[in-house]
């Protein structure tokens, strides 16, 4: 297929299918964690908006949810199957990981997610607040155990090498390596970001629509407070998070900066623009910044870091790739603190629900959180190769002995699927974000207008307020 190899193809394969499974979980993590903030808030202050917001927000949850959890099988498909030799081999490590992820996280998002979704009225005010916190607080519980597994791919320690197979030595040091909580915060907080663009984007939507009701006034307010507050941190925990991979990776850190080189005395320029050629050994039309290289990577006026012409052709990451997926997530992240920052104005000068300008760039900025997300995997795992255990196993050593061809026609079938049942999926949960908060004309949430309290019920059966036996007089 177009010229690919067997492993190129099963990386793209991996590659497609675990997108998806990057993107939905990050907005089940925020939206779990939003729609915990909005109910506590209507305990807290009885004020009907949060009300709607929680009961609008909880139906695009359960959406998203649910595609999260059928990407999350294919992923296990993908380890199975096209990546075989790797299982074999670091399986006593990467799969208890994914096996307590799947005893814990997904247990107990699945075990409170019934009530959470349906149980309002129908239990106490409390339990279901309850109820909604483990969703959320399982959703991070989630997230940790797959970055660790993911972390410790990047870089390993705590195990051993036996028989030509990994054998953990020491769980701790496994679970808690040296990127793991940088790539655990720097994760989570991008979910919040990509899900309070999603919000606001949706709130803007209505407000350029002229349906400025007090519910969307305050989804709208608070997205903007998060990313005002939460872009900044970000901002900071990527440069702490760089200087950690610089340490460990620094091949990854010269290829995303096209650094080829250094020469004695001088500093490391920041490159802005360029195209990184992996055969010339350069990277053409550089467009530099004197310093900042040295100042951002280094914190130091002349610092130096290692070029990628100290390492072996063989063991250089895709410069052209990661160069731009890099500038791709922080160009996204620099727009993102733009936004919150004017929204900061605009509230200030009292303008931040009439300002059509930025109503329609909060609104454009809607999916700009899942393609940086995106973006910082891409630099994260293209960077990683040519290894898939950094240092320890090549991914050329871990791929299955498919063939081209197996490998062509499963991918065909994979984009098919995968745009016929998310395609379908995504459109219904933008239908769903298009409509908006909805309240009856006595401030309830048409939700839950009219549920008697009682024990939950099929979907199917009939509303509360039809008689079964009809009218009488």
């Amino acid at each position: 297929m177009f010229g690919l190899t067997a492993l190129e193809l099963a990386r793209i394969q991996f590659g497609f299918t675990v997108s998806f499974h990057i993107i939905f979980p990050a907005i089940t993590i925020g939206l779990a964690s939003y729609l915990a903030v909005l109910e506590g808030l209507w305990l807290w202050k009885k004020d009907k908006v949060y009300r709607a917001l929680y009961h609008f927000w909880s139906g695009i949850f359960a959406v998203n949810f649910a595609m999260g959890v059928v990407s999350g099988l294919v992923m296990a498909y993908q380890f199975g199957t096209n990546w075989s030799y790797f299982s074999s081999f670091a399986g006593s490590i990467t799969g208890p990981l994914l096996a307590y992820e799947v005893l814990t996280a997904f247990f107990l998002e699945a075990g409170f997610l019934g009530v959470m979704l349906f149980g309002w009225k129908k239990v106490g005010p409390g339990l279901h607040f309850f109820a909604t916190i483990m969703v959320a607080i399982g959703t991070l519980i989630s997230a940790t155990w797959i970055l660790a597994s993911n972390s410790w791919m990047q870089t390993p320690q705590g195990f051993a090498i036996v028989d030509g197979r990994v054998i953990p030595t020491d769980w701790l040091k496994v679970i808690f390596n040296p990127s793991f909580p940088y790539r655990l915060v720097h994760m989570t907080i991008a979910a919040y970001l990509s899900t309070a663009v999603f919000v606001g984007a949706s709130a803007a939507w209505h407000l350029l629509k002229r349906r400025d009701t007090p519910a969307v006034r305050t989804m709208f307010s608070m997205a903007m407070w998060m990313m005002l507050i939460v872009a900044p941190i970000q901002i900071a925990v990527g440069d702490a998070h760089g200087l950690n991979t610089l340490k460990y990776q620094p091949a990854k850190i010269a290829a995303v900066e096209g650094h080829w080189e250094n020469r004695p005395g001088e500093s490391v320029p920041l490159i802005l623009f360029g195209v990184p050629d992996m055969k010339a050994e350069k990277t053409h039309y550089a467009v530099e910044v004197p310093y900042l290289g040295s100042l951002i990577l280094t914190h130091e006026l002349y610092g130096q870091i290692p070029g990628l012409k100290e390492f072996a052709p063989g063991d250089r990451p895709n410069s052209t790739i990661v160069f731009w997926s890099f500038r791709v997530m922080v160009g996204l992240g620099l727009l993102m603190l733009l936004l919150g920052v004017w929204a900061l104005w605009l509230r200030w000068r009292g303008r931040l629900y009439e300002s059509r300008a930025f109503l329609r760039f909060a609104l454009l900025m809607g999916p700009s959180g899942s393609i940086a997300i995106l973006a910082g995997w891409f630099t994260t795992e293209i960077g990683r190769q040519p290894w898939i255990v950094y240092g320890v196993m090549r991914t050329k050593d871990a791929v299955s002995n498919h063939s081209a061809l197996a490998l062509s026609s499963t991918l065909i079938l994979f984009i098919i699927m995968y745009c016929a049942v998310f395609g379908t999926g995504i459109s219904y949960m933008m239908k769903l974000a298009a409509k908006g908060p909805q309240a009856s004309p006595d401030g309830e949430s048409a939700h839950e207008k009219g549920q008697a309290l009682r024990p939950a019920r099929p979907l199917s059966a009939a509303p509360d307020d039809i008689d079964p036996i009809g009218k009488r007089d």
